[in-house]
Protein backbone atom coordinates (compact mmCIF):
# COMPACT_ATOMS: atom_id res chain seq x y z
CA UNK A 1 0.00 0.00 0.00
CA UNK A 2 1.46 3.37 -1.01
CA UNK A 3 1.66 6.45 1.15
CA UNK A 4 0.38 9.07 -1.23
CA UNK A 5 -1.83 10.74 1.37
CA UNK A 6 -1.88 11.20 5.12
CA UNK A 7 -4.89 11.95 7.28
CA UNK A 8 -5.44 12.72 10.94
CA UNK A 9 -8.54 12.85 13.06
CA UNK A 10 -8.47 13.91 16.71
CA UNK A 11 -11.42 13.24 18.98
CA UNK A 12 -12.42 14.18 22.51
CA UNK A 13 -13.72 10.66 23.21
CA UNK A 14 -11.75 7.43 23.35
CA UNK A 15 -14.88 5.31 22.87
CA UNK A 16 -15.94 7.28 19.78
CA UNK A 17 -12.34 7.18 18.58
CA UNK A 18 -12.37 3.39 18.41
CA UNK A 19 -15.72 3.48 16.60
CA UNK A 20 -14.21 5.91 14.08
CA UNK A 21 -11.20 3.61 13.52
CA UNK A 22 -13.52 0.70 12.78
CA UNK A 23 -15.63 2.79 10.42
CA UNK A 24 -12.75 4.23 8.42
CA UNK A 25 -11.01 0.88 7.84
CA UNK A 26 -14.32 -0.63 6.73
CA UNK A 27 -14.84 2.25 4.30
CA UNK A 28 -11.54 2.05 2.37
CA UNK A 29 -8.26 0.10 2.32
CA UNK A 30 -5.97 2.39 4.32
CA UNK A 31 -3.15 1.72 6.77
CA UNK A 32 -3.75 3.00 10.30
CA UNK A 33 -0.40 4.23 11.59
CA UNK A 34 -1.64 5.07 15.07
CA UNK A 35 -4.84 5.14 17.10
CA UNK A 36 -4.03 6.24 20.62
CA UNK A 37 -4.25 8.92 23.30
CA UNK A 38 -1.94 11.91 22.74
CA UNK A 39 -3.02 13.84 25.82
CA UNK A 40 -5.64 13.29 28.49
CA UNK A 41 -8.94 12.91 26.72
CA UNK A 42 -7.63 13.40 23.17
CA UNK A 43 -7.64 10.37 20.89
CA UNK A 44 -5.54 10.61 17.71
CA UNK A 45 -6.00 8.55 14.56
CA UNK A 46 -3.34 8.76 11.83
CA UNK A 47 -3.71 6.82 8.59
CA UNK A 48 -2.16 6.67 5.15
CA UNK A 49 -2.63 5.14 1.70
CA UNK A 50 -3.64 6.15 -1.78
CA UNK A 51 -5.18 9.60 -2.17
CA UNK A 52 -8.69 8.42 -3.13
CA UNK A 53 -8.78 5.75 -0.41
CA UNK A 54 -7.53 8.08 2.31
CA UNK A 55 -9.99 10.78 1.27
CA UNK A 56 -12.88 8.29 1.38
CA UNK A 57 -11.83 6.96 4.81
CA UNK A 58 -11.21 10.51 6.08
CA UNK A 59 -14.70 11.69 5.07
CA UNK A 60 -16.20 8.66 6.82
CA UNK A 61 -14.12 9.31 9.95
CA UNK A 62 -15.20 12.96 10.16
CA UNK A 63 -18.85 11.97 9.69
CA UNK A 64 -18.77 9.24 12.35
CA UNK A 65 -16.82 11.45 14.78
CA UNK A 66 -19.76 13.89 14.95
CA UNK A 67 -19.50 16.21 17.98
CA UNK A 68 -16.39 14.40 19.29
CA UNK A 69 -14.26 15.83 16.47
CA UNK A 70 -11.49 18.07 17.87
CA UNK A 71 -9.20 18.49 14.84
CA UNK A 72 -8.74 17.05 11.35
CA UNK A 73 -6.27 17.02 8.50
CA UNK A 74 -6.25 15.52 5.01
CA UNK A 75 -2.90 15.86 3.28
CA UNK A 76 -2.94 14.50 -0.30
CA UNK A 77 0.41 13.95 -2.00
CA UNK A 78 2.29 14.08 1.29
CA UNK A 79 6.08 14.46 1.01
CA UNK A 80 7.73 11.03 0.82
CA UNK A 81 9.79 11.56 4.03
CA UNK A 82 6.85 12.29 6.36
CA UNK A 83 5.29 8.84 6.81
CA UNK A 84 8.63 7.05 7.42
CA UNK A 85 9.56 9.75 9.97
CA UNK A 86 6.30 9.09 11.81
CA UNK A 87 7.49 5.50 12.09
CA UNK A 88 10.70 6.61 13.77
CA UNK A 89 12.96 6.80 10.69
CA UNK A 90 15.63 9.43 11.16
CA UNK A 91 17.92 11.03 8.63
CA UNK A 92 20.82 13.07 9.92
CA UNK A 93 24.11 12.98 8.06
CA UNK A 94 26.72 15.75 8.10
CA UNK A 95 24.56 18.44 9.66
CA UNK A 96 25.37 22.07 8.82
CA UNK A 97 22.26 23.51 10.47
CA UNK A 98 19.13 22.28 12.20
CA UNK A 99 15.68 23.79 12.18
CA UNK A 100 13.35 22.78 15.01
CA UNK A 101 9.68 23.71 14.64
CA UNK A 102 7.08 23.19 17.36
CA UNK A 103 3.34 23.49 16.91
CA UNK A 104 0.35 23.49 19.28
CA UNK A 105 -1.65 21.19 17.01
CA UNK A 106 -0.41 17.94 15.51
CA UNK A 107 -2.34 18.53 12.29
CA UNK A 108 -0.86 21.94 11.55
CA UNK A 109 2.62 20.74 12.54
CA UNK A 110 2.38 17.89 10.01
CA UNK A 111 1.16 20.33 7.36
CA UNK A 112 4.04 22.69 8.19
CA UNK A 113 6.52 19.83 7.94
CA UNK A 114 5.16 18.81 4.54
CA UNK A 115 5.36 22.42 3.29
CA UNK A 116 8.92 22.91 4.63
CA UNK A 117 10.11 19.78 2.82
CA UNK A 118 8.39 20.74 -0.43
CA UNK A 119 9.51 24.39 -0.41
CA UNK A 120 13.19 23.93 0.49
CA UNK A 121 16.12 21.60 0.01
CA UNK A 122 16.32 20.11 3.49
CA UNK A 123 16.12 16.61 4.91
CA UNK A 124 13.70 15.58 7.61
CA UNK A 125 15.65 14.44 10.67
CA UNK A 126 12.51 13.36 12.55
CA UNK A 127 8.99 14.10 13.76
CA UNK A 128 7.82 13.73 17.35
CA UNK A 129 4.24 13.20 18.45
CA UNK A 130 4.19 12.06 22.05
CA UNK A 131 1.73 11.94 24.93
CA UNK A 132 4.26 13.93 26.98
CA UNK A 133 3.85 16.91 24.64
CA UNK A 134 0.21 17.47 25.61
CA UNK A 135 -1.10 17.20 22.06
CA UNK A 136 1.70 19.28 20.53
CA UNK A 137 4.24 18.08 17.98
CA UNK A 138 7.60 19.11 16.62
CA UNK A 139 9.88 18.23 13.74
CA UNK A 140 13.53 18.71 12.92
CA UNK A 141 15.00 19.43 9.49
CA UNK A 142 18.63 19.78 8.47
CA UNK A 143 20.73 20.98 5.59
CA UNK A 144 22.76 24.00 4.56
CA UNK A 145 21.86 26.97 6.75
CA UNK A 146 20.19 28.99 3.98
CA UNK A 147 17.97 26.02 3.10
CA UNK A 148 17.06 25.45 6.76
CA UNK A 149 16.15 29.14 7.02
CA UNK A 150 13.85 28.72 3.99
CA UNK A 151 12.26 25.63 5.57
CA UNK A 152 11.67 27.49 8.84
CA UNK A 153 10.07 30.36 6.93
CA UNK A 154 7.74 28.04 5.03
CA UNK A 155 6.79 26.07 8.14
CA UNK A 156 6.25 29.08 10.41
CA UNK A 157 3.95 30.57 7.79
CA UNK A 158 1.66 27.51 7.99
CA UNK A 159 1.83 27.35 11.79
CA UNK A 160 1.11 31.07 12.21
CA UNK A 161 -1.78 30.89 9.74
CA UNK A 162 -3.36 28.17 11.91
CA UNK A 163 -2.51 29.98 15.19
CA UNK A 164 -0.39 26.99 16.14
CA UNK A 165 3.22 28.21 16.26
CA UNK A 166 4.88 27.56 19.60
CA UNK A 167 8.46 28.28 18.55
CA UNK A 168 11.01 27.77 15.82
CA UNK A 169 14.75 27.57 16.35
CA UNK A 170 17.76 27.51 14.04
CA UNK A 171 20.89 25.81 15.36
CA UNK A 172 23.96 26.35 13.21
CA UNK A 173 26.76 23.78 13.30
CA UNK A 174 25.24 21.63 16.07
CA UNK A 175 27.65 19.73 18.29
CA UNK A 176 27.78 15.94 17.82
CA UNK A 177 26.78 15.33 21.47
CA UNK A 178 23.75 17.58 21.02
CA UNK A 179 22.66 15.65 17.91
CA UNK A 180 22.53 12.41 19.89
CA UNK A 181 20.12 14.03 22.35
CA UNK A 182 17.75 15.76 19.97
CA UNK A 183 17.42 12.83 17.59
CA UNK A 184 17.20 9.91 20.00
CA UNK A 185 14.37 7.42 19.37
CA UNK A 186 10.88 8.74 20.02
CA UNK A 187 8.95 7.29 22.94
CA UNK A 188 5.75 7.23 20.82
CA UNK A 189 6.20 5.48 17.50
CA UNK A 190 3.91 4.42 14.71
CA UNK A 191 4.61 1.59 12.32
CA UNK A 192 6.03 2.66 9.00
Amino acid sequence: MGSDALALVELTSVARGYRVVDALVKKAPVKVLEANLVEPGVFLILFTGGVAEVEEAFNEAVEVAEDSLRDQMFLPLVHEAVVPALGGHQDCQEVDALGILEGRLISSTLQACDRALKDSRVALAGIRITPALGGKAFFVVHGPQHDVEAAISAATGILMERGSLVRSELIARPHEDFLRLVLRPAPFQVES
